[in-house]
């Protein structure tokens, strides 16, 4: 026994030496690839020394004495902080993730390889003014001694047991390009779905799911739309039909990339205006955005300590970016939502059927120019692809009916993508802005600016093609007749434009924002149901005055007005069906809701279920024959169908009522039995199943999926229920919402609010990682410009 305990005592004791040997060396390595934060360090691309101060979050200020020295200096802080996080959106875009996760990976890079983004994007660098272009020189020389100054590469590498691979030019090109996906992909793949809709539906019944806005609009422009009417029965007669219901084919989807912004004039702050701005993306760790504060500073050889300040412009950088994406300059603030204008076109593509490397276009035939793409897979054989591109873009998919379909995209014409955005800078007016933001080359935009003389405008930041030719542009068409398609863009005077409104006030949230003749021009790519930004509109024009308290608050605001009547059919339906305990206990939840989206609240989760049960039921309906026929369909993203569902609920007409139900009471009651049990498969009474309980943060890092739980745990944010859903101001759901929240009066920034979720560094070691995380979480904000500096860093050339 002595001998058998002496064995197992030096087991241990090896053992343990064994796992503190591993644990210190996985320190280590990992403090290697920590970012400098302090001391000096050597940039030879500097052409004077610049200086980066660190605040308690991390907010990252950059002082340099012009432009290129700034890009630089912001390319060095971008590597060492995000280096892996810059690396994954140009490789998305370029379609390189395989060189890093291997077999995994392939899917998506043969997607992405049909767009040949990194081939365009050189192109594109070599289009650019040269004063853009030796910003991105200075800006790839600073991420690339960023990099090699960490004494360790980024440690996602070690786990990844790859090798990261030098930054250049056009990758800065691939990441805005990857924001082009990010924004303008869904409505790709809405076009496509809406073909095989209308090629399948009557017509009446494809304008009545399909129409671009209804009662609950709150445009800037104009009134709201009337919905088209209903299906007759001669149209369609659902009671007639014979084809069985498929189980539950479809899942109502209402996420997209958005975001609100909004802004009140100097009338109503009695001096500058106040801008508001949260972005709503997918959440992540380190989030997308990088606070960053900007000073160009002239050299002044008589006096040192009065340099004159050139720039000073305070926001969100995007880290791959040599600039900042959201900000204010003191003199204008600037801010963006997603436009959800159209500005993706399918266009049928007719081949020669004797020789298919043969197309008719615009002029007569033409050879289909062909590209071979080359996709690198770690531990495995190199696949290829080969790209076949029409003068209109790429042949990317196919129609319902088998036609081949090439993609007309902004981000593939001449001046569809540049860096005037970084014009903005240095704008000193609103007016002077929003021709900035008609020139820039981003993916477009609302953009709302205020400036500190108290003047607001509204406009389009980003390039807008100019159609020509009878198509309709939501569908695939034949663009082969003379002057049919995309004619160049749109002039600047053209553009939609608002200037200081009599009303002082200003919004946007993903939503039409103009009136039918203008909406013309932008095209309807997917607006969102007007209920949040009505309720946007009507929180400004409850106040007379406002601070920037008042606007943080709207942005915060996660009453569920639009729900109240989805409250009330619910409530009525259950006093009108079979007593049970289970209804009984419903009703008494549903009679005590206080109307918001909270994280404590039974009745909001049971009453958004029982809507996306009753949309679901509908839906798949309507559709069922599309799916038998064609079995890869998938239902688009139909924004306004709301208001179709409603129209159903309240005249509900027998002849579109799904044949396998009595009567619409009997359609309802089955929802409302099929929510009960889904509520009932969980632990728990169902007056327990509280909205924070789904609505928890799941806020990741983007290897936390491939990494056991216990170190998954370490980089992920807590769990944290969250207020908020779809359709309010406080848009939120477990990993999408408000990647930055943001109040500012120009002049005014030490005023200002700013929020961020995911923290500001990529490193789990960093003081920075997750930080201003629990600020975000507990709306306790942090201010809109960087605090006293705790750490500086002295770069020299």
């Amino acid at each position: 026994m002595t001998r058998f305990f002496r064995f197992f005592r030096n087991a241990f004791i090896v053992l343990t030496c064994c796992g503190l040997l591993l644990i210190i060396l996985a320190g280590t390595l990992l403090r290697g690839s920590l970012p400098q934060y302090e001391g000096k360090a050597h940039l030879s691309s500097l052409s004077a020394p610049a200086t980066v101060e660190r605040d308690t979050l991390g907010s990252v200020t950059i002082r340099g004495q012009n432009r290129q020295d700034l890009a630089s200096t912001l390319g060095f802080v971008h590597a060492q902080e995000r280096f892996f996080e810059m690396d994954l959106m140009r490789r998305q875009a370029a379609g390189e993730l395989a060189e890093i996760f291997g077999d995994s990976a392939v899917p998506l890079d043969l997607e992405a390889r049909k767009y040949r983004m990194r081939s365009r994007a050189q192109q594109i660098l070599r289009q650019l003014p040269d004063d853009q272009q030796h910003l991105l020189t200075a800006y790839r020389s600073g991420v690339n001694a960023g990099l090699d100054a960490l004494s360790m590469r980024p440690y996602p590498y070690l786990l990844t047991r790859t090798t990261p691979v030098k930054w250049r030019e056009e990758d800065s090109l691939l990441v805005i390009f990857s924001m082009f996906v990010t924004l303008n992909e869904f409505n790709s793949r809405r076009e496509l779905g809406l073909s095989f809709m209308q090629a399948e539906l009557p017509d009446a019944l494809y304008q009545f799911l399909t129409a671009s806005g209804g009662s609950l609009d709150a445009p800037l422009i104009g009134e709201a739309l009337e919905w088209p009417p209903m299906p007759t029965p001669d149209d369609l007669d659902l009671r007639k039909k014979n084809t069985p219901l498929p189980v539950r084919t479809f899942i109502y989807d209402e996420s997209l990339p958005g975001s609100n912004n909004f802004a009140v004039s100097g009338t109503l702050t009695d001096g500058a205006a106040l801008v508001a701005n949260d972005m709503h993306l997918t959440l992540r760790v380190p989030n997308l955005w990088f606070r960053t504060r900007l000073i160009e500073t002239e050299d002044n050889d008589k006096d040192k300590n009065h340099a004159a300040t050139r720039i000073d412009v305070s926001g969100v950088s995007l880290p791959g970016v040599p600039l900042n994406v959201l900000g204010s300059n003191r003199h204008i603030a600037w801010s963006f939502t997603n436009s959800y204008g159209d500005f993706i076109d399918w266009v049928r593509v007719k081949l020669d059927p004797k020789d298919t490397s043969v197309y008719l276009g615009s002029s007569g035939w033409h050879t289909v120019q062909t590209f071979d793409e080359i996709i690198t897979v770690r531990g495995a054989a190199a696949r290829k692809i080969t790209v076949r591109e029409t003068e209109w873009g790429p042949i990317i998919t196919q129609d319902y009916d088998g036609v081949p379909l090439a993609m007309a995209w902004t981000a593939f014409q001449p001046g569809g993508l540049n860096l005037n955005l970084v014009e903005l800078e240095q704008a000193q007016t609103a007016e002077e802005a929003a021709a900035i933001a008609k020139q820039t080359g981003i993916p477009a935009q609302n953009f709302i600016v205020g400036d500190k003389n108290g003047h607001i405008h509204w406009t389009i930041a980003g390039r807008i093609p100019v159609r020509s030719g009878d198509f309709d542009s939501k569908l695939p068409s034949d663009w082969t007749a003379p002057d049919t398609g995309w004619q160049g863009w749109l002039e600047p005077v053209d553009y939609p434009h608002i200037r200081n409104p009599e009303s002082g006030r200003l919004w946007t949230a993903n939503t039409r924002t103009v009136d039918p003749e203008t909406l013309k021009i932008l095209g309807d790519g997917g607006y969102d149901l007007g209920a949040r930004s009505r309720q946007i509109r009507d929180n400004l024009f409850a106040r007379e005055q406002f601070t920037v308290d008042d606007l943080y608050q709207i942005q915060l605001d996660h009453r569920a007005l639009f729900f109240v009547r989805w409250h009330d059919l619910l409530t009525s339906s259950l006093e009108h069906a079979e007593s049970t305990t289970t209804f009984h206990q419903m009703a008494s939840v549903l009679k005590n809701w206080d109307g918001r989206a909270a994280v404590d609240s039974v009745a909001y989760k049971i009453i958004r279920s029982f809507r996306h049960e009753v949309i679901n039921t509908l839906l798949n309906a309507f559709t069922a024959e599309i799916k038998l026929r064609h079995p890869a369909f998938e239902l688009p993203r139909l924004s306004q169908v709301e208001h179709a569902i409603w129209q159903l609920i309240e005249e509900r007409p027998m002849h579109l009522l799904p044949a396998n139900y009595e009567n619409w009471d009997a359609l309802i009651q089955q929802c409302i039995q099929q929510v009960i049990a889904k509520l009932q498969k969980q632990s728990g009474d169902i007056t327990t199943r509280t909205w924070g309980e789904v609505n928890a943060a799941n806020i990741r890092h983007p290897l936390s999926q491939h990494l056991p739980a216990w170190i998954a745990n370490q980089l992920n944010m807590p769990p944290d229920p969250l207020p908020g859903d779809f359709h309010m101001p406080r848009i939120q759901t477990p990993d999408f919402g408000a990647s930055q929240r943001s109040v500012v009066a120009p002049g005014k920034e030490e005023e200002g609010y700013f929020d961020m979720p995911g923290g500001q560094s990529g490193h789990p070691l960093s003081p920075y990682y997750g930080s201003g995380h629990t600020h975000w979480i507990s709306e306790n904000p942090t201010p809109f410009l960087p605090g006293k500096a705790e750490q500086t860093l002295y770069l020299i050339p």
